[in-house]
């Protein structure tokens, strides 16, 4: 069956003007000021489709041409154990990664998966130029498998020390090139790399969270979670290195609202960061827009503590309009912090209360969500939606695995001539 897209329009946030998607556009070209652009559908009502697999049962609300295979929606589900541990009546977990007892079978074990499909969807069946994708590890991940199962050129950027991250069941195909900024650089040296490739027009950029389909993507965890409870929730909890996923629930959340029969509420916003990484806290707690100022030595230095690494972003989309600090503040949201010793005590309590291990950054919400109960930020018979970002790669490793190993590794302070010609002799 041919696949019929979503009319849908972008929206600049700050000027409040609407224009057409030129077919990858990232930014109002008329834009004056920095901002988001957010995709306007057609279809103003939440309707999940029957007639499509996976996560593409959402379509109605994802800017895309086409679907791809092999796709997995998140799968949300009622908490027992671990509402019972936190005296919550009403907690619901949204979990995207690998536990087929609940239905959960994303193979990279990471809700990256969401954008990947979404992203890679955006994109023009016979579209000649390569994707550059920049990552900390887990987008990564995502991204290689989307585009190695559906033969998609793409060039994924990482910090060489996040390499580990990069584990498949099978070995991927040759459309997919990996290259890395070497030992003790950070995800911020991976956007740099993307960045100066991406100034070839061979080449073009993802976008990350200025890309209306990665953001539509991953607000599909709310959508997972309002299909399943019949209501829009009244706090939802997530763990950020960009914020983007936030942004995305925050977009959505205003879309439900105009339907108008999920709600006509806007949940709070609660999000964490894994210390001593918190520049996302420290912003928001100076009750400022602005990024409080971070060196990259002090970056690189904090990521390397963190054992969730992926928190670690030093340029997230908090000041910019529709970012993150307009998500929180319109809803009324707040930012925690947890150790790694919080995150290690959390995995290992949700193994015992829910049966399946979550992902660091995961864990790192479940940490957050403890201590609002604590604090009395949430009270007990309050509907909570827990965004378990991922998880069950133990059980899904089992099933045996190869590492793609970088294809390059490359100082990102090079000239990006230099890079891209490297780059080019990879294919």
């Amino acid at each position: 069956m041919k696949f019929s897209p979503t009319p849908y329009k972008l929206l600049n946030v700050s000027s409040g003007r609407v224009f057409e998607d030129e077919g990858w556009t990232l930014a109002d070209p008329e834009g004056t000021n920095p901002s988001l652009v957010r995709a306007q559908y057609g279809c103003k009502s939440f309707t999940p489709r029957e007639d499509l697999d996976g996560i593409y049962r959402y379509a109605n609300w994802m800017p895309i041409r086409r679907t791809l295979k092999n796709s997995c929606a998140p799968v949300t589900y009622r908490s027992e154990g671990l509402a019972r541990e936190l005296g919550l009546e009403n907690l619901y977990i949204t979990f995207s990664g690998y536990n087929p007892s609940i239905g959960a079978e994303m193979k990279t074990c990471s809700f990256k998966e969401t954008e990947a499909f979404t992203v890679c969807a955006r994109i023009p069946e016979h579209e000649k130029r390569i994707l550059v994708v920049q990552s900390a590890g887990n987008t990564a991940r995502a991204f290689a498998q989307v585009c190695s199962d559906n033969k998609i050129p793409v060039v994924i950027c990482i910090p060489q020390d996040s390499e580990h991250d990069l584990w498949f069941h099978k070995k991927l195909r040759s459309c997919v090139k990996l290259i890395a900024a070497p030992h003790g650089c950070d995800y911020f040296d991976a956007i740099t790399l993307g960045d100066k490739l991406c100034s070839d027009p061979k080449y073009f950029a993802e976008g990350g969270a200025k890309n209306v389909a990665r953001r539509d993507g991953m607000g599909t965890t709310l959508l997972s979670a309002v299909e399943k409870i019949g209501r829009i929730p009244d706090a939802y909890f997530q763990a950020v290195g960009s914020g983007t996923g936030t942004i995305a629930a925050w977009e959505n959340n205003l879309r439900l609202i105009e339907d108008g029969r999920f709600g006509t509420h806007k949940m709070r916003l609660y999000v964490a960061q894994n210390k001593p990484f918190s520049l996302i806290y420290d912003s928001w707690k100076a009750g400022q827009r602005a990024l409080v100022d971070l060196t990259p030595e002090d970056g690189r230095r904090q990521a390397e503590i963190i054992q969730a690494k992926v928190l670690s972003n030093r340029k997230p989309p908090y000041p910019i309009a529709g970012g993150l600090f307009d998500a929180l503040s319109d809803s009324k949201g707040d930012v925690f912090l947890a150790s790694n010793d919080d995150i290690m005590y959390w995995s290992l309590r949700f193994r015992t209360l829910e049966g399946y291990e979550l992902l660091p950054a995961a864990s790192c919400a479940v940490a957050a969500l403890a201590q609002a109960v604590e604090t009395g930020q949430v009270s007990r018979d309050e509907v909570i939606m827990l965004n378990a970002t991922g998880g069950g790669t133990l059980a899904s490793m089992q099933k045996g695995f190869v590492y793609k190993t970088p294809d390059l590794v490359i100082d990102p302070s090079i000239p990006a001539e230099e890079i891209v010609s490297k780059v080019d002799a990879l294919f």
